[in-house]
């Protein structure tokens, strides 16, 4: 089975137990600062239609609707897609990175911004998916991406996949599976051959640590119409 095969069986495996935690507010980092850092990050700019990718069961989408704006959500797991709906309607879409690479009709015909919080865990899915964004952006429209801080990593300080693990969540969530990490001058050129220009980038940290506990790029598609 090929690795991005086994991080979607992975989350299919672990969607109910992911909507409980979710509901629950169980992580603790996302409790401390992510949550609110990406939300206020994106609320910042003066947007009105938002593209969440790899929404989960939706929580950052319904966020952001509650703040007046038009978000809408895609994952390619059915049951968080079948949850979000539930909680809330009908803005949402199951859809995987590589149909959104291979340029799937979405909610709308283009969004003024995208947002992707921790949903970037495969190499090629990512590298497609990041150079397809500006099909689905307006003219200099704006791509919000909160990941992994790169200092996290302390050793072997080189992009590669690395043994994941569900150590730490509260419930038993099985099927753990690699991921694929970037250092800081990976990511900035992908986002470079993407036509993303970053215009910004926010590291929010722990409260009583001090340490990043994520990193959000803000990038601008630069992409000639």
């Amino acid at each position: 089975m090929s690795k991005p095969d086994t991080i979607i069986e992975s989350w299919i495996a672990n969607a109910d137990n992911w909507i409980a935690t979710i509901d629950n507010t169980e992580i603790e980092s996302r409790k401390l600062s992510t949550n609110k850092a990406i939300v206020e990050t994106v609320l910042s700019y003066p947007l009105n239609t938002i593209l969440d990718i790899g929404c989960g069961e939706g929580w950052l989408t319904r966020e952001l609707r509650k703040n007046g704006k038009q978000s809408y959500g895609v994952d390619a797991v059915p049951a968080l897609i079948e949850n979000a709906i539930v909680k809330e309607g009908d803005f949402y879409k199951v859809c995987s990175y590589n149909e959104l690479s291979e340029g799937i009709e979405l909610m709308a015909p283009c969004f003024d911004s995208i947002v992707i919080n921790f949903a970037l865990i495969d190499k090629e899915d990512t590298d497609g998916l990041i150079k397809s964004l500006h099909h689905y952006l307006t003219k200099d429209g704006l791509v919000f991406i909160q990941t992994l801080h790169p200092a996290a990593v302390t050793d072997n300080y080189i992009s590669g996949w690395k043994e994941g693990s569900w150590n730490g969540m509260k419930r038993d969530f099985t099927k753990p599976y690699q991921w694929y990490f970037r250092t800081l001058g990976d990511w900035i050129e992908l986002f470079s051959a993407a036509g993303l220009k970053v215009v910004a980038v926010k590291e929010p940290i722990h409260p009583d640590t001090k340490k990043p506990l994520s990193i959000i790029f803000i990038l601008q598609n630069i992409n000639p119409l």
